[in-house]
């Protein structure tokens, strides 16, 4: 299958370049998985289209402030570090600028010394194995040299780092937000609660893998990025739950998807933690999701390409012409898609 395939244009102005407040006061696009045309909603009125017991499933990571400035040590030149993915209690993955001249034993120093950086062998991925020194407690240092680490088409400066968190987030480990969960406010979730939407929470901290693009001509020959997850047992019991019962399990997000997509390989789903490097395009059978909340993605992404086997490719690409032609808000701070 060519990765042109997956292509389409979208103006530049379209590419969200602020959050909007409040959160929920985004648009809805609802997109019936089979059949049908696409409907236009607003986000606070997401209830509209789901029914008692449905089951919807978030991704509870939070984003870790990743992109760290720095200093050579040596000659107080320029640097920087973006945090990937925890190797060993001091060891991250690393993407680090400028990388040729950074080699092995480099030194850096963030936040005029608050913590300090080795830079170690290179990656599979691409990236740089980095030993980070501090004093105290790791995130709290962090906090203070770091900054939150934005989508490069995001060009504007963002006033809160909040605004890149979703409102349930509580377990920091991400370089990038699962974007489809930043449009819920605490209103929202009591409002799904009210109406007998259940939920249940799973863990995947989001690599930037998500959003390299697709390099292969071919999707088959594309290699996926691996992240990590976590499932508990009453987010496993939630799910079988809701499934045994025949109640459609919703997924907030493709990060989500992924984790409950891996799992659900062998039937019903375990507590469990590991890494999944699944990788989702036209043709996979869906296990365990019913339908998917998500935003609008790049064109060539794997993201486009999960979502367009939910859907179908054809009816995802003009769902998202007939979004462009109404001035939709695109990418991590735009609008929402409803997939059900």
């Amino acid at each position: 299958m060519d990765v042109s395939l997956f292509d389409y244009h979208l103006p530049q102005a379209l590419i969200a370049q602020q959050p909007l407040e409040p959160r929920d006061s985004s648009r809805l696009l609802y997109l019936p998985r089979t059949a049908g045309p696409p409907a236009h909603s607003q986000f606070a009125r997401l209830a509209d289209y789901l029914r008692p017991g449905d089951l919807l499933v978030f991704n509870h990571t939070r984003v870790l402030p990743a992109r760290l400035p720095a200093q050579k040590a040596a000659t107080g030149g320029r640097a920087e570090c973006l945090l990937l993915r925890q190797e060993g209690p001091d060891i991250w993955e690393c993407l680090v600028k400028p990388g040729r001249r950074l080699p092995p034993g480099t030194r850096l120093i963030f936040g005029g010394g608050q913590m300090e950086g080795e830079i170690g062998q290179r990656t599979a991925a691409g990236g740089r194995l980095v030993r980070f020194f501090w004093r105290g407690e790791f995130q709290r240092a962090l906090a203070e040299v770091g900054e939150m680490p934005l989508p490069p088409y995001i060009r504007a400066k963002l006033a809160d780092g909040e605004r890149y968190q979703t409102v349930y987030g509580d377990q920091p480990g991400s370089a990038a937000a699962p974007t489809a969960g930043l449009h819920f406010t605490q209103a929202a979730l009591a409002a799904l609660a009210e109406k007998g939407v259940e939920t249940a929470r799973v863990l995947l901290h989001v690599g930037l893998g998500t959003f390299r693009p697709v390099a292969a001509e071919r999707v088959e020959d594309h290699v996926m990025h691996r992240e990590y997850y976590e499932l508990t047992e009453a987010a496993a019991a939630a799910i079988n739950g809701a499934r045994a019962a025949g109640r459609r399990v919703i997924a907030v997000g493709t990060t989500t998807v992924r984790v409950l997509e891996t799992l659900g390989r062998s039937g019903a789903l375990s507590a469990g933690q590991g890494w999944t490097e699944i990788f989702i395009y036209p043709g996979y059978q869906f296990k365990v999701v019913d339908g998917l909340l998500t935003n609008f993605h790049l064109p060539r992404s794997t993201l486009l390409m999960l979502v367009s086997a939910l859907a179908g490719r054809e009816r995802v690409l003009a769902a998202y012409q007939e979004a462009i032609a109404a001035s939709y808000r695109f990418f991590s701070f735009g609008d929402a898609m409803l997939i059900l």
